[in-house]
């Protein structure tokens, strides 16, 4: 498959430096669903003739630990079903999952996450998937996911997480230390979450090594 045409949906800023030093096109959504879409529509509008949903992920399978990376079979969204195209999904590996859920807001407790694992089935979680699956179907193109585990299922998020991003994909680390100053107790769980997600970024680079040498 040709690497220059497979456009990569991305969350974050730092995401996408590391696929443009991999030869794909990189559109950066923000870590939310209209983003990605924003960015998937642009992809598209530049050329991409595949769509990739990359970057981090929450676990919903307590059995996923941090790091895992995940190749699933088909997206969840808001009740409709996207099939992950099959050559795209053995590009990257072959699925390793069968359902990933995309939803319009973060799953933020261990009992959320354990709700929705029993719900859904699915094995982990994002925000952007759903969008950029609806962006390749309308436009009849292949889509697929790539995403590593950065906040496994037994974890509750410290409220700093959830305010941490803004819409260029940035980490916003006034909004960060406000919360971090209003509820120092919440620092070690913001650790432990930093640790998780710079391990799961290990994992999605070790995997983009395997595809560009395989």
């Amino acid at each position: 498959m040709d690497r220059s045409k497979i456009g990569f949906v991305v969350g974050l800023s730092a995401e996408a430096k590391l696929l443009r030093r991999f030869g794909v096109q990189v559109g950066i959504g923000g870590g939310f669903p209209a983003g990605a879409a924003r960015a998937a529509e642009k992809l598209v509008a530049d050329g991409a003739a595949a769509l990739v949903s990359f970057g981090l992920a929450g676990g919903l399978n307590p059995k996923l630990q941090p790091g895992a990376v995940l190749v699933p079979q088909s997206v969840i969204d808001d009740g409709d079903t996207y099939l992950c195209d099959s050559t795209l999904v053995e590009w990257l590996g072959g699925s390793n999952i069968k359902f990933m859920m995309s939803a319009k807001q973060v799953a933020e407790t261990e009992s959320d996450k354990a709700a929705l694992f029993e719900r859904t089935k699915a094995e982990a979680i994002d925000l952007e998937s759903g969008a950029v699956a609806r962006v390749a179907a309308a436009r009849k193109l292949p889509f697929a996911v790539l995403r590593a585990v950065a906040d496994p299922a037994q974890r509750n998020l410290p409220p700093a997480a959830l305010i941490a991003l803004n819409g260029a994909g940035e980490i916003g680390f006034l909004s960060v230390l406000g919360s971090v100053f209003k509820n120092p107790a919440q620092i070690p769980a913001l650790i432990a979450l930093a640790q998780d997600a710079a391990k799961a970024r290990g994992a999605l680079i070790g995997k983009l090594r395997e595809i560009r040498t395989s």
